[in-house]
């Protein structure tokens, strides 16, 4: 008994310490150590080898996909310093008209996190742009947040096939399976969230002017707005911008394009193989084309190149933590027992699937790391129960979307602290878009698996 009260008070304690802002590491540390305490694992055994280099150890991820994390930062930085990130959300911003500042909001994120651009990178660039599309548009700020957060959390992270993301990235690993697997769930799944999230904010955006609800400027606008580009006939065409972003998913086609017309060569068993190195070459190729295309670049490179890795550090502790608590709490008695309430359950394994993985990932309130847990303790266990790699590859990816964002996610509380929100505020509009329309989502692409 005392053992699973430790279990659940050290849940408790890490989401608590998050949403008031105390720093993660610290959050963990803390955490697994109350729940250490409780669960009679030795403190020797919790700091040195569950919470760092077990299974699902801090150090260990960190080891296996610090090089995707450093080319991720890398791609963002140079996208941003060449100003292509800009050009990206300009280009489409003068195409569809800033009456459409949402659609503009949600596809430029879209666009920018598929192609690999880190998602912190992706809110920096959109807000200051976004200040001049709430103003003009007159949309509230957190109907704006919303539309950031779907585009740049939720379909491009789990479902669309191809996608260099760390969640992608995982699965991959872990099954292996290549950056395609699933492919046409994630596509279904994809579309569910893309249009049903839109249709949620368009009408919110609608009722919220119904009500008198305005766009309000605060201090940070004026700031933000200053960051803009003031002169956009000095920004890179939309082609041009684009282009990296093309070439960083073109690379990791190319081996299945190449097998689809019958053409095999001995890197393409590297490609399929080593997910990790595969994405961070495409990743590292997009980065030397912006240094090709964007000639103002070229002198600032290494030091761009230097932010970059700067960039992904921080993600990549923090995701590290959270994965090393999950490394702690797979050890207590309470876990197996949730575990084996899990796998007991008189449904069908993919909806098993679904209900676990969402589950984690609320508990840790990272996909990543949730994802990470999963297919460390419960993957096995699926595949044993036939499960087909493929299919548990984009459910697990699509479940993990779901849960992740509750009010402790560090992505949440990002993206308020940038904006200038209260949970009070924005909690709303973001939890419809990242938990509900995802699990929305998820549940029709295990349906669809099961029928099809």
């Amino acid at each position: 008994m005392i053992a699973d009260l430790g279990l659940i008070a050290g849940v408790a304690l890490l989401i608590w310490l998050a949403l008031r802002g105390v720093n993660i590491l610290l959050a963990v540390l803390l955490s697994i150590l109350l729940i250490g305490l409780t669960n009679s694992i030795p403190i020797a055994d919790v700091f040195l080898q569950h919470f760092p280099f077990g299974a699902s150890g801090a150090f260990s991820f960190a080891g296996n996909f610090l090089l995707l994390f450093l080319c991720g930062g890398l791609f963002g930085r140079v996208m941003a310093t060449s100003h292509a990130a800009q050009g990206v959300a300009m280009g489409i911003a003068r195409r569809l008209g800033q009456r459409q500042a949402l659609w503009i909001a949600m596809l430029v994120c879209a666009l920018l996190t598929y192609g690999g651009v880190v998602v912190f990178v992706v809110m920096f660039t959109m807000y200051p742009i976004g200040v001049t599309l709430m103003r003009t548009a007159n949309i509230p700020r957190r109907i704006y947040a919303a539309a950031i957060a779907l585009g740049a959390g939720t379909f491009t992270m789990t479902a669309l096939p191809g996608t260099p993301s760390i969640h992608n990235v995982i699965a991959a690993r872990s099954l292996g399976t290549d950056l395609f697997a699933g492919g046409w769930l994630g596509i279904v799944a994809a579309l569910v969230m893309m249009f049903v999230g839109m249709w949620y904010l368009q009408w919110q955006w609608r009722r919220a002017v119904a009500n008198g609800e305005n766009y309000v400027a605060n201090d940070k606008d004026q700031q933000m707005a200053a960051l803009a580009p003031s002169d956009d006939a000095n920004l890179p065409s939309l082609m041009r911008s684009i282009a990296p972003v093309v070439i960083v998913l073109a690379t990791i086609v190319l081996p299945r394009l190449l097998q689809s017309f019958g053409l095999t060569y001995e890197w393409q068993s590297f490609a399929a193989g080593q997910p990790v190195l595969w994405a961070s070459f495409a990743l590292l190729v997009g980065s030397l084309s912006c240094w090709l295309l964007f000639a103002p670049l070229r002198g600032q490179f290494v030091t761009a190149a230097g932010r970059g890795v700067d960039d992904a550090m921080l993600p990549l502790i923090n995701t590290a933590a959270v994965i090393g608590f999950g490394g702690v709490v797979i050890q207590t008695s309470g876990f197996h027992e949730f575990a084996g309430w899990l796998l007991g359950l008189e449904i069908p394994s993919l909806l098993s699937v679904f209900v676990s993985a969402n589950l984690i990932s609320g508990v840790t309130a990272s996909a990543s790391g949730g994802l990470q847990i999963f297919m460390s303790s419960l993957a096995p266990e699926y595949l044993a129960d036939g499960v087909a790699p493929e299919l548990l590859h984009r459910i697990a990816n699509l479940a993990a979307g779901g849960l992740d964002s509750l009010p402790h996610s560090g992505a949440v509380i990002a993206l308020f602290t940038l904006m200038g929100l209260s949970h009070k505020e924005a909690y709303k509009d973001i939890f419809v878009v990242t938990v509900l329309i995802p699990m929305l989502a998820a549940l029709v692409a295990v349906v669809a698996a099961l029928l099809l």
